[in-house]
């Protein structure tokens, strides 16, 4: 990196400031003129680099690079007398044909980027998958379509073999033989049935450097139905075909009666062969018309229909496309996917992003509830870390408030007006986790870092980040900050960091799961939150402000508690901490009887011990272990915390303080799944 120093704050200035502040190899350290309205001085204001009328106090050793912009012939001379021995000094007159250059060089990138673009446009619009690989097999371009049907992502799958992607690719037979291979049937890692064509790639001196590959889905037979002119034919040359296939396939003759069904179509309906061939195409129809007679009616494909069909009312898309045979429609074929579980994980999903990214912060100090010792010290630094932008590190176990004191510190902060976007790392997919964060260096797409911009992104259990992740954002903290003089000073564009965690993460550095240098960038003002338990005091003070949150949410006006309820709750130990507090009392609030406005004992005891959850008996059952008593407690907590959460596993995972994996480990360990 070269540092270099403006002098001269005109219209020259001003373009080598604006060329030279976004590069990644010089770094413009100051810009000098005399005249305080030059308009590079306002420049380097705005963007937070230093300006100042006397070039003499910013020309020291550490600047590579001296630009004179002043077209003084005295001030280059006194230049070339004072610049230091390793010091470039480039006169007016160069530095205004660099500029002309640069610009150049920039007009001609940006057509390239969009003859580029262009190209790539249309590449993903084809609806074919295409793949091509270099001399070395290595994958150097993939569309779309081709990700979508291998189910990868481009920036997963450049830069690996064909054979990481496709085991059982042809691709380097055709790069070693230099002859092209027509519509070969191949099956994809997932199970795809496609038909490719490879071709290699050929240079205008007779070389073969690479090769590439057109496929498309065996299940798009509606080209095939067009082709044939017989429908015996059809039947006899698709059965083959749809037996084999994942979805769901049907096909009718001209009157819209069932002829031919696949193995995967009675899996989806519920319906026998018997039950389907002869009769009318509405038989499994529940919900929406019939495609395939509208297709025989119009004799026009149809795509991408929801409907419910079956006996389990399951959701599907369908595609149909018509049998034409002499020019006349004799049929209508039908391919079923089947998206029950698709949309099910895709509202968790979405319920999930509306939980992690919430654009603003709520909640302020004020909702922090407490007068203890170790809740007012948390609660000071709290406040004392919403008057800088270091990056702040919350401990405590699940259920503290962690969340809530991030929001806190951000509402208290002078970002208070930018967004506070909170991301669950054990919720993210490992794979996307990076560009999540990130985005895509590739394509531009920008991830949560710069969604944020200003605001605050609160990492909620920081340890589950990967360790190629963990390094990335240690980078970014590094590089937050700027030094001028003996004075810290931010970027004025970077993201305030805010982590959170209730693992131990000393331990996690011990085991190699936990970047040290994070740790100790991350720990440079820590805020350790008590547990409940350890502050009990306090609930009475915490019942107080969930119960007016709770009336809100129910619309109902419960005033207050027992003495016996409260002394109740504040002789149970709280593994949950407040979090658990606030289900306790949304339990007792449903338990009470209509019309009262005081929470009893007996409702906080039902709250507390259901009948799913409940105290180890006095007399352990006959032959029973510590271990399978300790499975038994743990299987109820697991199906009483989904039972809440209406089988949501990702709020499930939320409420009992562990990460998605653990949940669906422990799920499939108690076969609650």
């Amino acid at each position: 990196m070269q540092n270099v120093l403006i002098i001269g704050a005109g219209s020259g200035g001003t373009k080598i400031l604006n060329l030279l502040r976004n590069s990644d190899f010089m770094n413009v350290m100051a810009i000098v003129d005399k005249d305080a309205q030059a308009p590079g001085l306002h420049i380097a204001k705005d963007r937070g680099i230093s300006y100042g009328p006397d070039w003499n106090f910013y020309l020291t050793d550490e600047v590579d690079i001296v630009f004179d912009l002043t077209g003084e012939e005295t001030v280059f001379k006194e230049l070339l007398k004072k610049v230091p021995a390793h010091t470039l000094l480039v006169p007016g007159s160069v530095a205004n044909l660099l500029v002309d250059l640069l610009n150049e060089n920039d007009q001609f990138i940006n057509k390239i980027q969009n003859e580029t673009e262009r190209q790539r446009l249309i590449f993903n619009s084809i609806d074919e998958g295409m793949i091509g690989v270099n001399r070395e097999g290595e994958i150097n371009f993939i569309n779309e379509s081709a990700c979508m049907m291998l189910e990868v992502s481009d920036s997963y799958a450049l830069r690996r073999t064909i054979q990481d992607i496709i085991p059982e690719s042809k691709l380097m037979r055709v790069l070693q033989t230099g002859k092209a291979e027509l519509n070969d049937a191949l099956t994809l890692p997932n199970g795809l049935e496609i038909v490719s064509s490879r071709y290699p790639l050929i240079s205008t001196k007779n070389e073969t450097f690479g090769a590439f590959a057109v496929f498309k889905n065996v299940t798009e037979v509606v080209k095939l139905a067009e082709e044939i002119t017989d429908l015996k034919s059809v039947k006899t040359m698709l059965e083959a075909i749809i037996h084999s296939s994942d979805d769901a396939i049907s096909v009718v003759d001209e009157k819209g009666n069932g002829i031919l069904v696949n193995p995967a179509y009675t899996r989806i309906t519920g319906l026998s062969e018997d039950e389907v061939i002869g009769k009318p195409a509405t038989v499994d129809i529940n919900e929406g018309e019939s495609i395939h007679m509208k297709v025989l009616t119009t004799g026009k494909p149809v795509r991408g229909v929801n409907m419910r069909i079956g006996e389990d009312n399951r959701d599907v898309i369908v595609n149909v496309a018509p049998i034409i045979v002499d020019h006349q429609v004799k049929g209508s074929i039908g391919v079923i996917h089947d998206i029950t579980e698709m949309r099910s994980l895709m509202k968790e999903l979405d319920w999930a992003r509306q939980i992690i990214r919430k654009l603003e912060s709520t909640y302020t100090f004020s909702d922090i509830q407490g007068t203890s010792g170790d809740i007012s010290l948390a609660i000071d630094q709290g406040k004392i870390a919403a008057k800088s932008d270091i990056p702040v590190m919350l401990r405590g176990e699940p259920g503290t408030g962690k969340e809530l004191f991030a929001n806190a510190i951000h509402s208290g902060s002078t970002r208070k007006s930018k967004k506070f976007i909170r991301v669950n790392c054990s919720a993210i997919d490992i794979s996307t986790m990076e560009t999540e964060l990130f985005g895509e260096r590739d394509d531009g797409k920008s991830g949560l870092l710069a969604e944020v911009g200003e605001g605050t992104l609160f990492l909620d259990e920081v340890t589950d980040l990967t360790m190629g992740v963990q390094t990335r954002l240690l980078s970014y903290l590094q590089n937050q900050l700027r030094f001028v003089g003996n004075h810290e000073e931010g970027s004025g564009k970077s993201a305030r960091i805010i982590v959170a965690s209730s693992k131990n993460l000393e331990k996690a550095i011990h085991d190699g799961t936990f970047n040290m240098e994070l740790y100790y960038d991350l720990n440079r003002l820590s805020i350790r939150i008590p547990p409940l338990r350890t502050r009990k005091t306090d609930i009475p003070l915490v019942v107080h402000h969930l119960l007016v949150k709770l009336n809100q949410e129910f619309g109902m006006n419960v005033e207050t508690l027992t003495p016996e309820a409260l002394l109740r709750l504040q002789q149970y130990e709280w593994p949950g901490n407040v979090r658990e507090l606030e289900n306790v009392l949304s339990r007792a609030m449903i338990y009470m009887k209509s019309g009262s406005a005081t929470i009893n004992d007996d409702d906080i005891k039902r709250s507390l011990y259901t009948n799913e959850v409940k105290a180890v008996a006095d007399v352990l059952p006959e032959k029973s272990t510590l271990a399978s008593v300790m499975d038994e407690y743990e299987r109820a907590v697991l199906a009483k915390a989904l039972e809440e959460h209406d089988g949501n596993k990702s709020l499930t995972a939320s409420r009992l303080g562990i990460s998605l994996r653990s949940l669906y480990y422990k799920l499939e360990k108690f076969k609650l799944i």
